[in-house]
């Protein structure tokens, strides 16, 4: 389903969902966008992105407030929406979505199904990237890092997407990471790469400094995005098409299924079915508004939105694995 055409069939529904959910949010009923990392990394860009444009597609046109609350690879942000924050919409979280595939490969170190939340929306997919920094001795193409004796990569803790993105490459394909672990966002472990603490990391291109990119101080390896929806200035391999047998392939279908969502946007399950609906019908409207998508090329922070329904979908096919190949997706990703 393209993603305008979902817009203009929704439209005709939004008046209903209006008056059943108890009418406009209050101006000074601000909404909270919880971002489950620390700040100035690519959640919180587009979070931000996000809060100043939200608020005027909403009834009431109420305040938008960024709030960032890191922990656990951002699941406390998403557990927060059931112990903590009234479960009646005002409450939005952002959060990593590789905790989505690490609940079905690792249920006992996170007990949590995401297919108990209210989906809002994505604000774009996840055009990932394993990367180096370009120094001396460093690796800057994929044929280069299968051969490096070692390759540092940094990320929040097990489970989270840049982890899985680089167990892939140690498990599957015999790349020699070493996981560096414990950082508290992006935004740290960009640091560390410039201080040559760790080789390169993995992670949406667009969160990248723009300066990284635009002076070549960092070298694309492999990305995890199909080409169709991939940078085209970007020259590296897709990882499916590195996969030798069909069951690899397969495997490599289960760990890249959360990088559709991206920069998911979440609520409660208990949340009013009718309130769910404005809002989701604001962020469509939002992902379409000229003066959003202006200041999203300005920031170069590409927008490939999915809806709420669409994402719920993905969600779904997900958690409908064989349990064999979960199994062997589990081991690819230790």
């Amino acid at each position: 389903m393209a993603f305008k055409s979902h817009v203009l069939r929704r439209a005709a529904l939004f008046a209903a969902c209006l008056t059943a959910s108890g009418g406009a949010f209050a101006q000074d009923n601000s909404i909270r966008l919880i971002v489950g990392f620390s700040a100035g990394g690519g959640f919180d860009m587009y979070a931000r992105l996000l809060a100043r444009h939200f608020g005027r597609q909403l009834p009431g046109t109420p305040n938008v407030i960024v709030q960032n609350m890191p922990g656990s690879s951002s699941l406390k942000s998403v557990q927060f929406l059931d112990q903590g924050a009234p479960r009646d919409g005002n409450y939005i979280t952002a959060f990593n979505p590789g905790l989505m595939t690490n609940s079905l490969l690792e249920p006992e170190k996170v007990t949590y199904n995401f297919s108990d939340l209210g989906w809002v929306g994505s604000i774009t997919q996840d055009y990932r990237v394993c990367y180096s920094w370009n120094r001396d001795g460093n690796a800057r193409s994929w044929d280069e890092i299968t051969k490096q004796a070692r390759f540092n990569m940094g990320t929040t803790s097990i489970g989270a997407s840049a982890y899985q993105n680089a167990a892939v490459l140690k498990n599957i394909f015999g790349v020699k990471i070493h996981h560096v672990l414990g950082y508290p966002g992006s935004a740290e472990e960009r640091i560390a790469i410039e201080r040559g603490e760790l080789d390169g990391g993995c992670g949406a291109w667009a969160s990248n400094p723009p300066d990284w990119v635009i002076n070549k101080r960092i070298s694309p390896i492999v990305t995890f995005t199909k080409p169709s929806n991939a940078d085209p200035s970007v020259k590296a391999p897709y990882i499916l098409d590195l996969a030798k047998t069909p069951e690899q392939k397969a495997i490599l279908e289960i760990l890249t299924a959360a990088d559709l969502l991206g920069r998911p946007y979440v609520v409660s399950k208990a949340v009013p079915t009718q309130r769910l609906a404005v809002l989701r019908k604001a962020f469509d409207a939002t992902m379409l508004d000229k003066e959003f998508l202006a200041e999203a090329e300005q920031r170069m922070l590409p927008i490939a939105a999915v809806s709420g329904p669409e994402a719920q979908q993905v969600v779904e096919r997900l958690y409908k694995a064989s349990p064999e190949l979960v199994a062997k997706a589990r081991d690819a990703v230790k």
